[in-house]
C-alpha cells in the first residue's frame, strides 16, 4: 500500500487492508479531504488480473455512474453562472426537445430522473451509445415513460446525453471539455470523459469478482437479466457491436457523461472535498454557498421504480435513506458507480470521500460489496 494518511485516519488504511484480505480487492484508491485538505491518499494493488502490473499514484479507472456527480456539478456550476435554471424547461436551451411532448418539460425532473426518460424506445444502430448526435436525436424525439414529475426510476445511461446536451447548449463546450477545464484543471486532479490512446497505458481494465455472488444481488440486478426489462433497458440503452466493451478503445474515447468518466479516488476526494467545503478548494471556488444548498437539498424520495430500491435524490445526486444501512451523514450527498465506485461529499463535516478500484461486484450500485461501505465507516469512526 503506497501514498499518505494523517494518523487520525489510520482506521482507512486498515479498512483498505481488509477489503485486500476479505473482499477480492484487486487494485484501488481511496481518499479523504476535510476542511480543504486532502487528510488520505492511498493506493495498493494491481491493474492486471495476473497481478503483474502495480496500480500507481496516478492510475486512472473507469467508475461508471460516479461520473453522474460530476456532470451534475457542472451543471450546478452553469446554474451559478445564470446559464441554467432548473425550473425551466430543457426546450429553452434545447429546441428539438420540445417533440413528443416534452415542451414544458422542466431540467430539475432530468437531474431528479423524474423525467420518464430512462429509455429509448426507437431501434438504435449497433454502437449508437458511442455517437453524441445520434442519442441526443433520439432522446428529443423520444417521449416521456410516465408522466413527469410523478414517479422516479433511474436514468442509467440518459442522464449523461440530457444534462450533456444542456450543457454544450449554453456552454458551447462538450461536458467532457468543460469538466477537464473548468474543474478537474482547475482543482489540479485528473477527471477524463472521452480521452485518446496515449492515455491508456495508465488506465485499468476492469475485472469481475471472483468472490461467491448471491444468486439475485438485488432485485435491480435480477430485472437485469431479462432484456426486456424496465431495467435492463436502461442500462443497456443500444447494441454495442464487437470490440466496444468497457475496456475497448472506443468506448474510452467517447462521451457518455452518465456513466464512462475515468479518474482516481484523489480526484473524487477532491471535488467533493470542495464542495464538502463551502464550494471552494484551496482558494479556486467551484460553487457559490447557494449552489452547494441547492444541490444539497432533497428533492424527491421514494422507491425507484427501475432500481426496485428506496431512495432520496437532489438535484443529480444521491443521500442516504433512512433504514438503510449508512455511514454517512445524512446531509451528505454524491453518487455511486456500478461495481463498486463511489464519491460524495457531507458539508456538515466539511468532508469529501473518493474510491475507485479495478474488481466489480456483481451488485448495483454497491448494494450488497462491502468495501466502499467499510472505507466509508472508517472515515466517520475517525472523525469521532
Amino acid at each position: 500500500m503506497e501514498g499518505t494518511c494523517d494518523p487520525r485516519f489510520e482506521r482507512v488504511r486498515e479498512a483498505l487492508a481488509r477489503n485486500f484480505a476479505e473482499s477480492d480487492e484487486l487494485g484501488a484508491s481511496v481518499a479523504v479531504a476535510l476542511h480543504g485538505e486532502l487528510v488520505v491518499d492511498l493506493w495498493a494493488g494491481h491493474v492486471d488480473r495476473e497481478q503483474t502490473r502495480p496500480w500507481e499514484r496516478d492510475t486512472l479507472v473507469l467508475v461508471y455512474s460516479a461520473t453522474k456527480g460530476v456532470v451534475a456539478l457542472a451543471a450546478h456550476m452553469l446554474a451559478d453562472q445564470g446559464l441554467i435554471d432548473f425550473k425551466a424547461p430543457v426546450a429553452e436551451v434545447w429546441p428539438e426537445f420540445a417533440q413528443a411532448g416534452k415542451a414544458e418539460l422542466p431540467l430539475r425532473y432530468v437531474l431528479t430522473h423524474e423525467a420518464g426518460l430512462p429509455v429509448v424506445d426507437e431501434d438504435l444502430p449497433v454502437g449508437a451509445e458511442l455517437e453524441w448526435d445520434i442519442m441526443a436525436e433520439a432522446l428529443s424525439r423520444q417521449a416521456p415513460i410516465w408522466e413527469p414529475g410523478e414517479k422516479t426510476g433511474y436514468h442509467a445511461a440518459t442522464f449523461g446525453w440530457l444534462v450533456g446536451e444542456v450543457i454544450r447548449r449554453v456552454d458551447g463546450r462538450s461536458v467532457g471539455t468543460f469538466i477537464r477545464e473548468e474543474i478537474a484543471g482547475r482543482l489540479g486532479v485528473e477527471f477524463l470523459l472521452g480521452f485518446g490512446p496515449e492515455e491508456d497505458h495508465r488506465v485499468s481494465d476492469l475485472h469481475l469478482a471472483q468472490v461467491p455472488a448471491k444468486e439475485l444481488p438485488s432485485l435491480a440486478a435480477a430485472a437485469l437479466l431479462e432484456p426486456t426489462s424496465l431495467a435492463a433497458r436502461a442500462f443497456n440503452i443500444a447494441p454495442r457491436g464487437p470490440n466496444k466493451g468497457r475496456n475497448s478503445r472506443a468506448y474510452r474515447a467517447s462521451e457518455q457523461p452518465g456513466s464512462n468518466g475515468h479518474t482516481n479516488a484523489r480526484a473524487l476526494a477532491t471535488i467533493y472535498g470542495a464542495l464538502g467545503n463551502g464550494g471552494e478548494w484551496r482558494g479556486h471556488r467551484l460553487l457559490s454557498e447557494e449552489g452547494i444548498r441547492r444541490a444539497g437539498t432533497e428533492r424527491t424520495q421514494g422507491r425507484d421504480i427501475i432500481l426496485q430500491t428506496p431512495v432520496r435524490r437532489t438535484l443529480g445526486y444521491m443521500m442516504p435513506v433512512a433504514g438503510v444501512p449508512d455511514a454517512r451523514g445524512e446531509n451528505a450527498f454524491g453518487h455511486a458507480g456500478m461495481g463498486g465506485s463511489m464519491g460524495f461529499c457531507d458539508p456538515d463535516a466539511g468532508l469529501g470521500f473518493g474510491y475507485a478500484m479495478n474488481r466489480m461486484w456483481t451488485s448495483t450500485l454497491t448494494a450488497d460489496d462491502p468495501r466502499a461501505p467499510r472505507l466509508m465507516r472508517a472515515v466517520y469512526e475517525s472523525l469521532g
